[in-house]
């Protein structure tokens, strides 16, 4: 139904945190969420053997650049949402994902140099729509942020939007629980407190409704809908089993 690529050619920039984030804060707004781990550092797998996988999620990790566009052609149906975590250098691998991206997300530092690292990404995605022939949705959501955005954050995102860059609103904060999920796993619902837990649940659901905003338009300049409709958190669930694909 919708893959989702999360990609930035420098480690360290919260490609994993993001994907989880979203994976969790989708699949308890009631989507059927695929993760799959491209990364070899295997951090959405290290969050998955900390807790039982959350309802809803399923996790994928045997994947690479020969059978990734196999394997997202294989699970983007059913209504399922595929986001994927993938490593942090341009290669063949990260080419052929964003070649079957409804979007492509890519988290960045508020730094000059991540920002810099970043527009590599942006540069690669037009390699790719040249190709394809086709638009590839494409923003920049900010990671480990303060409460207080700098001089540079606020001049990096106005740099990046005079380009042409979306850039999701809002960014991830820096928080103890979304850290913590890779230690603990589960999601920001059944976890033990760390932090101003409160915060960064509302960080973390605003990020995924800002997320899915861009993939519903992104599907719909493609003329097709995005079947998923978010529904209001409810009480959280019971821990449990992931879904396995099928």
């Amino acid at each position: 139904m919708a893959t989702v690529v999360v990609a930035s050619p420098k480690g360290g920039a919260g490609k994993s945190t993001a994907a989880v984030l979203l994976g969790t804060e989708f699949a308890r707004a009631g989507a059927n969420i695929v993760l799959l781990d491209c990364d070899p550092n295997r951090a959405v797998n290290m969050w998955a053997s900390k807790a039982k996988l959350p309802p809803r999620i399923a996790l994928l990790s045997d994947v690479d650049e020969t059978n990734i566009v196999r394997t997202i052609k294989q699970y983007d149906r059913n209504g399922r949402i595929l986001i994927v975590d993938l490593e942090g250098i341009a290669s063949r691998l990260v080419s052929r994902a964003i070649s079957q991206a409804d979007l492509v997300l890519t988290p960045m530092r508020a730094t000059a140099l991540d920002a810099s690292i970043g527009l590599q990404m942006v540069a690669l995605i037009a390699e790719e729509e040249e190709v394809l022939e086709r638009k590839i949705a494409h923003a920049v959501i900010f990671t480990m942020t303060r409460g207080v955005r700098s001089k540079q954050h606020r001049d990096l995102e106005r740099s990046l939007q005079k380009q042409g860059v979306v850039v999701i609103e809002p960014p991830l904060m820096e928080r103890a629980a979304f850290s913590a999920l890779f230690a603990l796993g589960g999601d920001l619902s059944t976890m033990p407190a760390q932090g101003r837990m409160e915060s960064a649940a509302v960080n973390a659901r605003e990020f995924a409704q800002a997320v899915y905003t861009q993939l519903k338009g992104a599907k719909h300049e493609q003329g097709t809908r995005l079947q998923y409709q978010p529904r209001r958190h409810q009480n959280p669930p019971q821990a449990g089993h992931g879904t396995s694909p099928e």
